[in-house]
């Protein structure tokens, strides 16, 4: 008797283990045993939009003004004091003082003649032959300082296309406004009507405007002489 009694107890506890194996195979039948293989529910990242061949006519590149190009001034010419030769040593002597020194700059704004800058900045374009082509203008004012005086002042605009960092197009205006009027100021708008550049294949250009005082300058120096060749 009591072996049919423990036989009974055993196959009973068979019978609930294997009840609970298939009750736990039911519920983590999606996740998985102890949660690996577990379906990730986060929805993909949407596909980047695709840039239509209709939006890529109507592209035209964006025109920005760069830090620092927005203004131009013309300062009157105040004749600088001649420095005396000295010798190499004596330079770098006096090159900490003349260091101290040009720390504080004086003042230059009661010597300004104009000040321009730069209000607005408009584009149009138009393709032909794979070509995009740019009609860039720039719209501003001729403010007259302190030093004024009647005449013409010329204004290095720079118009500039680049795609990342490949320069496209770059050309410097050396652009001119006649300013008679000390009392008000003068409107001027400039138009660069020869940018031509690759059509693009994507909307990834950049159009710039501004005044570019960075120019090099022109050689002034005298060609050297050749020395005549000695003869005995």
């Amino acid at each position: 008797m009591a072996f049919h009694s423990f036989n009974g107890r055993f196959v009973a506890g068979l019978a609930l283990a294997g009840f609970m194996l298939a009750a736990a195979g039911c519920q983590s039948s999606d996740n998985g045993i102890l949660g690996f293989g577990k379906k990730d529910a986060t929805p993909p990242p949407p596909p980047e939009p695709k840039v239509l061949s209709s939006q890529l006519q109507a592209y035209c590149p964006k025109v920005t003004l760069r830090d620092g190009t927005a203004f131009f001034n013309t300062y009157a010419k105040s004749g600088p004091k001649p420095k005396k030769k000295t010798d190499v040593g004596a330079e770098e002597a006096a090159q900490p003082a003349a260091d101290a020194a040009g720390a504080d700059q004086p003042d230059d704004s009661a010597k300004i003649i104009y000040q321009a800058s730069i209000t607005d900045v408009t584009r149009d374009c138009s393709r032909a032959n794979g070509s995009l082509s740019m009609k860039i203008a720039v719209a501003g004012k001729v403010v007259p300082g302190p030093m004024f005086t009647p005449g013409t002042i010329t204004m290095p605009i720079r118009i500039a296309v680049m795609h990342g960092t490949e320069v496209l197009y770059s050309q410097l205006h050396s652009y001119q406004v006649q300013v008679t009027d000390p009392s008000s100021a003068t409107q001027f708008v400039f138009t660069d009507s020869n940018v031509v550049v690759p059509e693009p294949t994507a909307k990834d250009y950049q159009a710039y405007a501004g005044y570019d005082e960075g120019a090099p300058k022109v050689a002034t120096d005298k060609p050297r002489k050749k020395k005549a060749a000695a003869t005995n």
